[in-house]
């Protein structure tokens, strides 16, 4: 027993100099030149991950602020995960609870990380994309229409999907950005900009998702009522448009005619 407490208290060490070779000391029985190679290899295994990633916000970050970063994520979290794809959204964990507000950090740091990690999330989802037959133009206003699981809607304070070299907002525009994800039949991931009207469009049938009956016609009279638009036929037609893209899309599907 005692030598079980020992051994673990050996790669608690162990464990804790790689995560923080500045602050904690390094076994005294293992080589410094083989415990520089478990550091560097540590390091760079997850730094290289999340810089693949993440590829955007790497290469907008200078390589320094990158590497800090990547050294105050190792010290400060604990991923409670074993899987390396995992890692990204554990990333997103700290981003969020651990590192707080830092003057050197893009404000849109968080954001422009969560959306990279959704499209690599989206792409390694489990879930198949619903095989249905198309509902014809006319119906679809009254068939029940469910939301494929491999669409993804989220909503940003920045235009994360515009972020790059030649666009570094210093704040957030007056309006939130509206993006739906969504893994088409060859697997490749996809995003489409929703305004405000197709976003709650999209929020009403996932709302309703699980209640018989609820149509997207009904979403749409819901619509009209809360803009208390003068017009309900320019709103439906609108509404029907937006639903044929995103049949097309294989975004919407009927249940009644999905394949198992």
């Amino acid at each position: 027993m005692a030598e079980a407490r020992d051994f673990q208290a050996a790669q608690y060490a162990f464990a804790a100099h790689i995560r923080d070779p500045e602050h904690r000391p390094a076994p005294s029985d293992v080589e410094e030149r083989r415990m520089a190679i478990y550091r560097e290899l540590f390091f760079n295994n997850i730094s290289g991950f999340l810089a693949d990633t993440l590829p955007v916000l790497h290469s907008l970050l200078p390589e320094s602020h990158w590497q800090a970063m990547m050294r105050d994520f190792l010290v400060r979290h604990r991923c409670h995960s074993p899987y390396f794809l995992d890692i990204p959204r554990e990333f997103l964990t700290y981003l969020e609870h651990d590192r707080g507000a830092r003057a050197e950090d893009p404000p849109f740091l968080y954001e422009l990380a969560h959306y990279e990690w959704a499209e690599l999330a989206l792409s390694v989802a489990d879930e198949d994309t619903p095989a249905a037959d198309p509902v014809p133009g006319p119906e679809l206003l009254d068939a029940q229409l469910q939301v494929s699981p491999l669409a993804w809607p989220f909503n940003y304070r920045f235009p994360v999907h515009r972020i790059g070299p030649d666009y570094q907002p210093d704040a957030p525009p007056p309006a939130p950005t509206y993006l739906l994800l969504y893994r088409d039949p060859d697997e490749a991931v996809r995003f489409i900009e929703l305004n405000a009207v197709s976003a709650r469009l999209l929020a009403l049938l996932l709302e309703h998702a699980d209640e018989a009956g609820y149509s997207a016609r009904q979403a749409l009279e819901t619509i009209t009522a809360e803009l208390d638009h003068p017009d309900p036929g320019v709103v439906i037609a609108g509404g029907r448009g937006i639903l044929a893209d995103w049949q097309h899309r294989q975004i919407l599907f009927h249940p009644g005619e999905s394949a198992d």
